[in-house]
């Protein structure tokens, strides 16, 4: 089995190909595996279902132990494929105070952060164009 990346990869069952998939993408792919379902309000404003997670998004946690909370995202870490929610922490056996990592799979962006041009060009060219 090859141990670099392939871009030539179409799918495969086993879990092990689908974890060395993850694991040796680079960076550009491993962005959009960062992405998360927007909430129904904003995926009729933006026209759109999905979007890649950025700093400062406000989300919505669905699933898991911290199910309900909202709180902006602080960090988004590329290498662990996780997000690093403002207000989302535990403590460690020592006392110390730790942000726990989600995945991003497990929230709801309700709330889109466009202060980057680049972003906001990237939805103004996904909008559908309204019929007049």
């Amino acid at each position: 089995m090859r141990k670099t990346f392939s871009k030539f990869w179409v799918a495969s069952k086993q879990p092990r190909k689908q974890r060395k998939y993850r694991y040796n993408a680079p960076s550009h792919i491993r962005h959009s595996m960062l992405s998360a379902h927007l909430q129904k309000g904003l995926r009729k404003e933006l026209g759109r279902r999905s979007m890649a997670l950025k700093k400062g998004d406000e989300v919505e946690i669905r699933r898991g132990e911290f199910r309900g909370r909202r709180g902006a995202v602080s960090a988004v870490d590329m290498k662990r494929l996780k997000i690093l929610i403002e207000g989302i922490k535990r403590k460690k056996v020592s006392g110390q105070d730790i942000q726990v990592p989600i995945d991003p799979s497990n929230v709801v962006i309700v709330k889109v952060n466009l202060e980057d041009k680049k972003r906001k060009k990237i939805i103004s060219r996904k909008t559908p164009e309204t019929k007049q």
